[in-house]
Parts: structure tokens; sequence; C-alpha cells
């Protein structure tokens, strides 16, 4: 009986500290930054969430921002002050620096003010960053302000000061690193690690298995980021119309509510030689992909998610820090990656010419399939929980 009580207490006591964990994100979404950075944030928010802390987000409200979605998922949303578009300052100088509309030292203060008027009588164990904007300037900043910084980043091009660092991509070493990070940083670095929502691992199993047993083109996605500003969407349906496709084929695509050119692309769709929906703001993507048969999509974070379920892909990259990844697929076999969108009429053609469609999306399905099994977000937040007890 008493270690019974024993064995109640410990549970007791390891929850109460579960529930005192508060974890604060700072992140943006706009026009110009995309809603990647957000969307992944709010992926390991909500794997945090369910192990038992409390998260926030801070973020600017740029024209595009997703501070109401972050709300509807449950999570505090906290808006720095509006600035005006355009301002600069010659304290940045991050390659990203426009992102914040300000500089970095205006943004730590106005993210301190923010953390100290909401948050002045509570502990805060976790600040995790994702902006290309910020660097070890910013973060030596806000150290007073919380036990532990994460930061999560896809380049490697700038110092950090921070505990944790997540970098989820394909090829991406500690080397890379090297000299950029403080001596007691660790590192989560790798696909394993790729930001996932969770319905992307329960759905692998069946997008595998149907994809073994069927690997004929006759559903493809196009999805080209949340906002897709520069209009890739319609030039990738452009391109297609000189492409050798099934007649029975079936296209979705997939665009954020935010997305410039959505109208555009509603009247564009009617006119494809196939049948095309426009699905706007979805809920679903998992399902999406799992049911596609070929994705021609951006080299970014969605990326990872047509590798989880073994979805072949036609990848361009759609902004400069792309191009790093889409190489990377294409050297590991788990997509083709194309520099113009004259090449999707030439890969689609091919595939049909010398009759390789199967073998092809067979090929891609395998290699991309190896990437990354999905569970990288419970990894990163399984991590960021044992961590208060350390």
């Amino acid at each position: 009986m008493q270690r019974q009580h024993l064995l109640l207490l410990v549970y007791l006591f390891e929850n109460l500290l579960r529930d005192e964990m508060r974890v604060v994100f700072r992140t943006d979404a706009s026009l110009q930054i995309g809603t990647g950075h957000v969307m992944r944030c709010l992926t390991l928010a909500d794997a945090l969430r369910d192990r038992g802390a409390q998260c926030s987000f801070i973020c600017r409200p740029h024209e595009g921002h997703l501070l109401q979605l972050i709300a509807q998922r449950g999570h505090q949303s906290l808006a720095l002050p509006v600035l005006q578009e355009g301002r600069s300052s010659s304290r940045n100088v991050t390659a990203y620096a426009d992102w914040l509309v300000t500089d970095w030292f205006s943004d730590a203060v106005d993210t301190k003010q923010v953390l100290n008027v909401n948050m002045a009588s509570e502990s805060l164990e976790w600040l995790v960053v994702d902006h290309y904007a910020l660097d070890r300037r910013w973060e030596q900043a806000l150290r007073s302000n919380a036990r532990r910084i994460m930061v999560i980043d896809d380049l490697a091009d700038r110092p950090h000061d921070c505990d944790l660092l997540l970098d989820q991509n394909l090829g991406r070493t500690e080397k890379d690193y090297c000299g950029l990070l403080t001596p007691n940083t660790v590192t989560l670095i790798g696909t394993q690690y790729a930001l996932l929502r969770p319905e992307y691992a329960a759905l692998r199993p069946q997008s595998l298995a149907r994809r073994e047993n069927n690997s004929q083109l006759r559903n493809l996605l196009i999805s080209m980021g949340g906002v897709d500003r520069d209009n890739t969407t319609g030039q990738v349906l452009n391109a297609l119309k000189a492409c050798a496709l099934p007649t029975d084929l079936r296209i979705s695509v997939v665009m954020g509510p935010h997305a410039p050119w959505l109208p555009k692309i509603q009247t564009q769709a009617a006119q494809v030689p196939w049948p095309t929906q426009v699905l706007v703001g979805v809920s679903n993507m998992a399902q999406l992909m799992a049911d596609s048969d070929l994705a021609i999509g951006a080299a970014g974070g969605t990326a990872w998610e047509r590798c989880c379920l073994g979805l072949p892909s036609l990848v361009l990259a759609i902004a400069q820090n792309q191009s790093s990844g889409a190489v990377a697929l294409q050297h590991a076999g788990a997509a083709i990656a194309l520099e113009t969108f004259q090449q999707i009429g030439e890969a689609i053609n091919s595939m049909h010419l010398f009759h390789q469609t199967d073998s092809t999306l067979s090929k891609l399905s395998h290699a991309a399939a190896a990437v990354t099994d999905g569970n990288g977000c419970a990894r990163a937040a399984d991590w960021i929980m044992e961590s208060i007890h350390a």
C-alpha cells in the first residue's frame, strides 16, 4: 500500500510540473514570409499541449498573419505592435532582416513587453524562436525571460545563443552549425525530427500499402505553399497543358485563404482540360496526399509530409531558401527537382513516352518513404518535456 501511495505522489508531482510548464513561440506569418513557420510551430505546440504544456504565440500582425488560426487551435495568441511595412534599420544584418519590418533590438523590446504584461507572474520554461531574421543578439536579449531557449532553423547561416536547436532538413549535419552555437547547445538535426502533424504518421501505413498495389497516375495534387505570392500555381497549371496526361486524371489544387492569386486560380482551374478542384484552407491535407499518385509542390516543409506518405513528387524551389532542399530530395531519389516550369511537361511526358510511369512513381515513392517516418514532432516534444526534469 505504501508503494502505491508513493507512486501516486510521484505521478501527481510530475503532472503538477507538467501543468505549470509554459512555452512561448516567437514566429511570424505574412504574404512575404509565408505560413510554414507558424504552421510547424503550431504542430509542435499541439504536441506539447498533449503532454501537459501551456503554449502561447507572439506574432507581428503582418498582412497574412495567422493569429486568429492560432487562437482557433486553442493556444494563447499575442500580437506585437503593428508597424508600417517597409521600415529598415542599420541594426539588422541577417539575410532576412526585412521580414521583421523593424530591427532585432526593437523586436526584442516589444517581445519582452508582451511577456512582462501577459506572463509577469509566471515561470516561462521555454522560449521557442522560429524566425530567419532573428539571431544570437535577439536571443541574448531575451535570456532573462525564459529558463531555456529553443531555435528552429533551416539555414545554418547565423550564430545562436540557445539551449536547443532543431533543423529538420535532409542532408543537414551538426558540422553545418560549427561555430554558430554555444558549446552546450543540444541539436536535433535531420528529417527524423521533421515537425509533422500526427495524422501523417497515422496514415503512413495505409498510404504506402496503396502505392504498392497501385502506381497508376490518376490523382494529381498541386500545392505551392499557403501564400504562393508569385503565382507559381498558375504557371504550373499552364505547364500541364503541354503534358501527356491520362484522360481520366483528376487534379486537386490546394491554396491558403490569404493566397493573393486565389480568384485567378479558381477561374483558371475551370479551363484546364482535366477535372480540377481548388481547395482552400484544407484541414485534411494528409488524406489528400495519401489519396494522390503524384504531387507538384514546393520544396519547403510540405516536402517532408509528402515523403512520410511516400507520395512521389516534382518539386520547385519557389524561394531561395528551398534550393538546397530540392537538390537534397533529388539526390535521395525522393523527388524530381525542376528548375523551370517547362521541365514539368518534360518530366511527365518522358514517363509516358517510355512507358515508365509505374516504375518511376514506385521508385520515387520508396525513396521518399525512407526520408522520414512522421514521428519527428513526437521525438522533439518528448525531449522538451523531459528537459524539465534534467
